[in-house]
């Protein structure tokens, strides 16, 4: 597992007016954040307009970022909360909603690694990034967390204020539903390809 880069270097430029700076802790973190809104919100144009919203906010609160959990964490949190009021403003039911939509916002979307691409491309990505959209936005954004960025339970529940057995209890339950609609719709041939 790779270090994770504290960005003490970069916050401090920010803050002390070095706009350059920013583009670091951006380009390190857009995808996190095109993830997170690409799963919690429907409409393309909403999410490259929620994308942006976050990453203003994110400049506008760095002075207020106290490293006490990782900057990834942080910034994942401001983007489901970003999400979150928009979702509350066009009242979107949190756990009932059945989206279909794109991983990420457009203009983050060339930013996947090729393992990303080449796994989305197969036939199987397809039918789990289809079956994964259809989830309620909660359990969408606690599978991307959890098995896309790999953050832990802890880290989730930071970012989502729900506590560790919750987190927990709703990626227990997307994965079995994840599994339930696979079964029902799919072969065990069409799902070994």
């Amino acid at each position: 597992m790779a270090v994770q880069p504290d960005y003490r270097q970069e916050i401090a430029a920010v803050l002390e007016g070095t706009v350059n700076a920013f583009e670091v802790i951006v380009n390190d973190h857009k995808r996190l954040v095109a993830s997170i809104v690409g799963r919690m919100v429907r409409l393309d144009q909403d999410r490259e307009d929620i994308c942006q919203d976050v990453f203003v906010k994110v400049y506008q609160s760095l002075g207020r970022f106290k490293f006490g959990a990782k900057l990834s964490t942080w910034i994942a949190r401001i983007a489901y909360n970003t999400c979150l009021n928009h979702l509350e403003k066009h009242q979107v039911p949190l756990l009932g909603d059945s989206a279909n939509e794109d991983e990420t916002c457009d203009s983050f979307a060339d930013e996947k690694s090729s393992v990303d691409r080449q796994f989305e491309e197969s036939e199987l990505g397809k039918i789990l990034i289809e079956e994964i959209a259809s989830l309620p936005a909660q359990y969408r954004v606690i599978v991307t967390l959890y098995h896309l960025e790999e953050m832990s339970y802890g880290e989730i529940a930071d970012v989502t204020c729900l506590p560790d057995g919750t987190v927990k209890s709703h990626l227990f339950r997307a994965r079995k539903l994840l599994k339930d609609r696979l079964m029902a719709k799919y072969s065990q041939e069409d799902l070994c390809r």
